[in-house]
């Protein structure tokens, strides 16, 4: 099959949406497919036609969108997948739908969690189906025994920005610094570190929070399987990788219950799961002075396998393809995939 994806930001840009992309990229071409994509910096594909277009899309995603209605316009089977959350962002949304008249696109919806495609239903008043995220299940693993770190050692992995929550983190460690003996390591970088940063010194947290700037994925695991508590603070997280990465290997997850999160962490079993910031740091503190409710959910963690493998992810995938093509429109296509994007 060949397939294009496309998106407004990819590598080497990090982030979510860049890594998913990337990761979707390479175990697609290993099961043989032909794979590339085009970005607002490199457009053109110049060789083929593809059998699908596959956009990836956030809040503002002008060149994804546009690329997948002239896709959709043209006969290719065209899906959409949406990677944020609609909701709380202002009329972006309803603009767009009515300037490019979206409820009339001729695509397959999709989008990462329930949570994120309900927006989008609500929106467009159209089917979205779920195509989650995934994980190499293989490589997340837990470690042969489960960590004992005295004292409880807490991780959190995250882009340091107003919508990740960063600086709302770090206050909730700053109280559960008053009652309970901990360490914690915040790893990711983004533009409100030196303002988190500031926060822990003002406080004399610096000795007992590390932040760590980006690191990659072999030095997260390793911290991840001596961690005791993940938490993983944003409201607006429409999947969360990273904290399917900690309950993968193992973790007890603090999360918000208003994000996609809520896919994969059950409150009270792998996790706990709070509605706003106060809650979340009142789970975290109840984690940190209850041992036996933490090492009981991580046990579960353990033996439990969460069914966010990327064997399942590419069958979705490939579902959606599916869909998109019985419902193509059977005249209009050009031949060129360089007309699609360029």
């Amino acid at each position: 099959m060949r397939i294009l994806h496309v998106t407004d930001s990819y590598l080497p840009t990090v982030g979510g949406i860049e890594l998913h992309i990337r990761d979707l990229v390479d175990r697609q071409r290993a099961c043989g497919h032909d794979v590339r994509v085009a970005t607002r910096s490199a457009p053109r594909v110049d060789r083929g036609d593809p059998d699908v277009v596959h956009a990836h899309v956030s809040i503002v995603s002008p060149f994804a969108l546009s690329t997948a209605r002239r896709s959709a316009l043209r006969g290719v089977p065209t899906v959409v997948t949406v990677h944020s959350l609609w909701t709380h962002v202002g009329p972006l949304p309803q603009v767009a739908r009515e300037v490019w008249q979206m409820r009339h696109w001729d695509v397959t919806w999709t989008a990462v969690s329930e949570r994120a495609a309900q927006p989008v239903r609500e929106l467009l008043g159209r089917a979205v189906h779920v195509v989650p995220n995934a994980v190499d299940l293989a490589e997340w693993t837990p470690p042969p025994r489960p960590p004992a770190a005295v004292p409880p050692r807490v991780l959190s992995v995250m882009r340091l920005t107003g919508v990740k929550r960063a600086l709302p983190l770090a206050r909730a460690l700053r109280h559960a610094a008053g009652r309970h003996d901990f360490t914690a390591t915040i790893v990711g970088d983004g533009p409100q570190r030196a303002a988190v940063q500031r926060y822990l010194s003002h406080h004399r947290l610096a000795d007992r929070v590390r932040l760590t700037g980006s690191l990659d994925r072999r030095e997260i695991r390793a911290l991840l399987r001596e961690a005791s508590v993940f938490v993983a603070p944003a409201h607006r997280e429409s999947f969360g990788i990273a904290a399917l990465e900690a309950r993968a290997v193992g973790v007890p997850v603090v999360a918000s219950s208003r994000s996609g999160v809520a896919t994969f962490i059950e409150h009270g079993v792998s996790g706990l799961l709070g509605p706003d910031d106060r809650g979340l740091s009142d789970h975290l503190e109840t984690l940190l002075s209850d041992p036996v409710l933490r090492e009981r959910m991580a046990l579960h963690n353990r033996r439990l396998v969460p069914p966010y493998g990327w064997e399942q992810a590419l069958r979705r995938n490939e579902d959606a393809y599916l869909l998109a093509a019985r419902a193509r429109r059977p005249a209009g296509r050009r031949s060129a995939a360089r007309v699609l994007v360029g």
